[in-house]
């Protein structure tokens, strides 16, 4: 259980597997950030690939965790790891192919959405139910996948998009049955693994630098809300009714 990662023919395999939703507690998104990192700054590496074990690819931060802490310190600590994980995902010195499967929901929109590339199952589902759990967070993200009007509508509804409307997007490259999802994902890589490392690398530095939104800068913005849902007291409310209805 946790993160392991593995590498093979200049490919890491970064998988992540903690029970029972993949929900990461503080200590977890930290342990992904590191992974992520450290698998970019190997010299052997030219791409990585992050997936899940488990019924789905990522269901955010570990709400029982934070419920069950005294004072603020894990809702700080959740919210400074999934700000640490999501931006190790975009400053990885290598491209990052996301392979989602089951539920991207949350902290998995801001993996997915930082991610170079995503390769989907056809059960892959991605949403933000932040509203309904008191917070605000990865619109950043979703705005990377979705077109802008559709990701105001999913952050007020709730409402998930499954995979084939992303393909449609063009923010999921391919949709494949779930049993070929890992073959298909480390084929991707692969493909990038095989060109010049130093020419990859200096493409994700470039494309990073070109990008219109500092992605960082608004994800922290969109998390000084959730403080402040917090200091009112919607936050505690919507995560003790989450909590009480036994859903993880």
């Amino acid at each position: 259980m946790g993160v392991s990662t593995t590498t093979l023919d200049g490919v890491a395999e970064i998988v992540v597997d903690a029970p029972p939703v993949n929900a990461l507690t503080v200590a977890g998104w930290y342990e992904l950030a590191d992974a992520v990192l450290a698998a970019g700054r190997d010299p052997g590496v030219g791409a990585v690939v992050l997936r899940a074990e488990g019924r789905g690819f990522n269901a955010g931060v570990d709400i029982k965790e934070m419920q069950s802490t005294e004072g603020h310190a894990a809702l700080v600590g959740a919210n400074r790891g999934c700000f640490a994980a999501f931006a190790a995902v975009y400053d990885c010195e290598v491209p990052v192919v996301a392979a989602v499967h089951g539920f991207c929901l949350g902290g998995g929109v801001g993996l997915a959405g930082n991610a170079d590339i995503v390769i989907a199952s056809r059960d892959a589902y991605f949403g933000l139910p932040e509203v309904d759990r008191g917070a605000l967070g990865a619109a950043t993200h979703l705005a990377r996948l979705v077109p802008q009007h559709l990701m105001r509508a999913m952050v007020y509804t709730c409402r998930n998009v499954t995979a084939e409307e992303l393909r449609h997007h063009g923010s999921v490259l391919e949709v494949v049955p779930a049993e070929e999802l890992r073959a298909k994902a480390m084929e991707v890589a692969a493909g990038i693994a095989a060109k010049d490392r130093y020419v990859i690398r200096r493409a994700k530095e470039s494309l990073n630098g070109i990008d219109p939104v500092d992605v960082k800068r608004s994800y922290r913005y969109e998390q000084g809300f959730t403080f402040e849902l917090n200091l009112v007291g919607a936050g505690d409310e919507h995560r003790d009714a989450f909590v009480a209805k036994g859903a993880r």
